[in-house]
């Protein structure tokens, strides 16, 4: 996915709302859509959690309590999120942050049954990797 559309909306404002724990992009013309920081993570376009292919996705679990603690500007086409469980490696272009605010309610619900049918939960991380020990090959 390099670089933007030329027609995709950028928002002409961001505001960070964070005991609502909501970030809300404001677009020309008024429209405005607010996007919970758990959305948003579970949502990561990074590779780790998309993998590097159809059907290589990792479910991300756990995260119904996540914050979001910073947000860096990555040239004039990206945003940089930070999340309190430490996740920062998604680039959210604006043509991904507009996809993941004009489908908010299918892509939710998608997530919830998918939570759902693989007996998961938003409060039980099983994601994240343990900082030390295990023996899964992972690193």
């Amino acid at each position: 996915m390099a670089g933007i559309e030329a027609n995709t909306p950028i928002p002409v404002e961001i505001k960070l709302h964070q005991k609502s724990r909501v970030l809300e992009l404001v677009y020309e013309g008024g429209d405005s859509y607010r996007l919970d920081f758990e959305y948003l993570r579970v949502y990561t376009p990074s590779a780790e959690a998309r993998g590097h292919g159809p059907g290589q996705e990792t479910l991300q679990t756990g995260k119904r309590n996540v914050d979001l603690v910073g947000i860096e500007p990555v040239g004039t086409y990206a945003l940089k999120l930070v999340f309190s469980d430490g996740h920062d490696s998604g680039l959210y272009s604006w043509d991904i942050l507009y996809n993941l605010a004009k489908h908010h309610d299918e892509l939710w619900q998608e997530y919830l049954n998918q939570l759902e049918s693989q007996g998961l939960s938003r409060d039980i991380d099983t994601t994240s990797r343990p900082k030390s020990g295990g023996s899964c090959g992972h690193h």
